[in-house]
């Protein structure tokens, strides 16, 4: 595979890098195993910096195509379900749609300095503050905790009425449509979240990931939810 990048080209060549190492995982030799190029070996052959070309990673291994062991190399992860969404509600209007009087319990705004993982998929400098979204959403009681981080880019102040729904805020002030969800769901521990789910802390719970880009692909929202497994259960409908 011709592995090489046009420095003329208008297309920021981080977004260059990206295509074609999405296009380089799909190649046989490594969805059956074989390393990926390392960094220093593809920024040599393509002429860019090391920075460029781990910003593309750091993009793949979010969206858990990758997976890299330090001291190792990196390779193809497994394929999980990705879901594009093709018509978007945001968690409150969901529930109140199958006729479930959903609710913020809880409510809080600030801005917040965030972990190197969350930076690297919002594209934002190490240090630099977000604006963080804190709710805890239930009827009478609570049933999901949700913490949101924003690209600055959409233009957040912190002083919007997050008492309506997220998504409408986005598109009609922002005009920051969520066209992509990818989610990573897993089983854990109530652990720190027990106090405000009020469940016991070895009480099992679902946690999931969500990182929600514009139609351009482009990072707006990462978002986690620890939800009560004795009250939920997550159901994805895939059609072919």
């Amino acid at each position: 595979m011709d592995l090489k990048v046009d420095h003329s080209s208008p297309v920021p060549l981080h977004l260059q890098v990206e295509k074609l190492l999405r296009d380089l995982i799909d190649h046989p030799n490594y969805t059956n195993g074989a390393f990926l190029p390392k960094e220093v070996e593809l920024s040599k052959l393509l002429g860019v910096s090391r920075n460029t070309v781990r910003q593309a990673t750091n993009k793949l291994e979010y969206e858990g195509l990758i997976f890299r062991k330090k001291g190792v190399g990196t390779k193809v992860a497994k394929r999980e379900i990705s879901t594009n969404l093709g018509e978007w509600h945001s968690f409150t209007q969901e529930m109140n749609s199958k006729g479930i009087p959903f609710r913020n319990l809880e409510l809080e705004v600030e801005w917040v300095i965030v972990s190197e993982r969350i930076s690297n998929f919002l594209n934002v400098d190490p240090g630099a503050k977000v604006l963080k979204l804190s709710r805890l959403k239930g009827t009478e009681e609570p049933l999901v905790y949700f913490e949101s981080y924003f690209q600055p880019r959409i233009g957040l102040t912190g002083n919007e009425d997050f008492s309506r729904p997220l998504y409408d805020i986005l598109e009609q002030e922002y005009h920051s449509i969520p066209a992509i969800s990818k989610e990573n769901i897993k089983a854990g521990l109530a652990g720190s979240m027990a106090k405000k789910l009020k469940t016991k802390e070895n009480d099992p719970i679902l946690i999931r990931e969500r990182y929600v880009s514009d139609p351009g692909n482009r990072p707006l929202e990462y978002n986690i939810g620890f939800y009560r497994s004795d009250m939920f259960t997550y159901t994805i409908e895939i059609r072919r």
